[in-house]
């Protein structure tokens, strides 16, 4: 038993069960739903096992590694698990399984067609990010970086309209625009400074002499050619891509897109750049204003946007831009708070999106100005909804405020004025977040009598456990955090 353990903890098993369950979705097709869905779960959980087995190898002193696969010019893709990735395979293993359920609840009461392809697509999306999660070199997080957004593009564009195909085009030309353009570039710099890709504690620049000026314009090429990080301006993806159904939504911003580019950018200031190199050389001071803008701006749109997807896109915006604040202030604190915040955001906005697809298909209702009284037709989707919004915003007793906390306190190590902007940014969140569920519950229900019963009308039953477990589980995160605290305090930052 103990050998198999060992062998189920090297990473490159993680590819395993999303790629090995590829075929058998294509095999079961429509003709045999059940059990096309059935082995995505299976395969989920233990993708989740898995990721438990590495975590519990982790914390118990250990590094797993995997073998090399080597390529040309001595280049080679490797995986290795060290505290954050297993934090982001953790995650992304769990809400896969979660997303399953709520797929199949949204898929078929939405009678949605080419279901087959949007798990597949959806599979090998998850071995991509299993892939960026437990890269030990920049080529490998490269690598599934690329993968990742070409097996993502046929799930933006499902619904085949027009508005499908445009949102595709803009999705593939910045998402792949500023990877090969801006991205590439400075791996290959990375490479030519410091004869290595390797991730390394302390980072790998510090003896390289790069001035000043070169590392602040290295910086800027990751923070751009990172564009699923939606630093502004290279934003206009992730609204653009709403137009995909609601499971597809979730994916880009809890489970998968999203959090895979501000992940790397973590990964690639801790074990590439530095925190020490990036902090007492300033490089990245210029960056900090444009993350602020991004963090306010976005959160401003937010407010004015009446289609509940499209709001919760812009505040996805926002709320990136809060991790790649934590990622530019290079402080131990802020960036295991911007780490920890990757999770606490997660299980938050895949909260609302799943309210938010719950809405759609129990009421038909997308805009906000018509769900006046409709919590009282939807009271567990309305309550989670309430539960994440208050995540989203960084209240006790939900779990992101504790990663909200964090940044802000190593926000105050830099400087005052950028944790007044996330304190800012904080009362914008209430703003926009808070009178959604106010309204749902205590206006008016205008398609029911005074004085009447409203009728229930939730959602199916696997949509509504998926977003009930979701939000338990954001309010779980502020009660007992330790579990992800402790892990972030073995990340080897020199």
């Amino acid at each position: 038993m103990s050998a198999l353990a060992d062998s189920l903890t090297n990473p490159a098993v993680t590819l395993l069960p999303p790629l090995l369950v590829l075929p058998l979705i294509l095999y079961y097709r429509e003709r045999y739903r059940n059990f096309r869905e059935g082995v995505i779960i299976a395969a989920g959980v233990l993708l989740f096992i898995i990721n438990l087995l590495i975590y519990r190898e982790v914390m118990a002193g250990g590094a797993p590694v995997s073998g090399e696969m080597q390529l040309l010019l001595g280049f080679s893709l490797k995986l290795s698990a060290e505290p954050m990735g297993v934090l982001f395979g953790l995650l992304a293993s769990f809400l896969w399984v979660v997303t399953t359920i709520y797929s199949i609840g949204y898929m078929r009461d939405h009678h949605e067609t080419h279901q087959t392809r949007f798990y597949a697509c959806f599979a090998i999306a998850l071995a991509s990010v299993m892939g960026a999660a437990y890269a030990d070199n920049l080529l490998t997080l490269f690598v599934a970086y690329e993968v990742l957004s070409l097996s993502t593009l046929p799930l933006v564009m499902h619904s085949g309209t027009d508005a499908a195909r445009r949102a595709g085009r803009v999705y593939l030309v910045i998402l792949m625009g500023s990877s090969i353009g801006l991205f590439l570039p400075a791996v290959i710099w990375v490479e030519i400074l410091s004869g290595t890709l390797d991730f390394a504690p302390g980072g790998v620049l510090a003896g390289t002499g790069i001035s000043k000026t070169g590392l602040a314009v290295m910086m800027g090429l990751f923070a751009f050619g990172i564009g699923k990080a939606a630093l502004m301006p290279l934003h206009r993806w992730l609204p653009a891509a709403m137009v995909a159904p609601t499971p597809v939504s979730a994916l880009l911003h809890a489970v998968a897109v999203v959090k895979t580019g501000v992940f790397a950018l973590l990964k690639i200031v801790t074990y590439t750049i530095g925190i020490d190199t990036l902090s007492t050389s300033g490089a990245s001071d210029w960056l900090l204003p444009i993350a602020a803008f991004t963090i306010l701006a976005a959160s401003c749109v937010a407010f004015t946007k009446d289609n509940l997807k499209a709001r919760l896109a812009y505040s996805t915006i926002s709320q990136l831009s809060y991790i790649v604040m934590a990622a530019l202030l290079a402080t131990t604190l802020s960036v295991s708070g911007g780490a920890l915040h990757i999770v606490m955001h997660a299980f938050g906005k895949i909260t609302l999106f799943f309210c938010a697809g719950a809405i759609l298909v129990a009421a038909h209702k997308d805009k906000i100005s018509d769900m006046d009284g409709l919590g009282r037709r939807m009271p567990i989707t309305f309550a989670a909804f309430a539960i994440g919004a208050v995540g989203i915003i960084g209240l006790p007793p939900v779990g992101g405020s504790w990663s909200k906390l964090m940044i802000a306190g190593g926000a105050m190590d830099s400087g005052v004025f950028w944790a007044l902007v996330l304190m800012l940014s904080t009362l914008l969140n209430i703003a926009y977040l808070l009178p959604i569920p106010i309204r749902a519950f205590f206006k008016p229900d205008p398609g029911v009598a005074p004085g009447a019963a409203s009728p229930l009308e939730e959602a199916s039953a696997p949509m509504r456990w998926a977003l009930s477990l979701t939000a338990a589980i954001s309010v779980l995160l502020f009660f007992y955090p330790a579990p992800l605290v402790d892990l972030l305090a073995l990340i080897q930052w020199r």
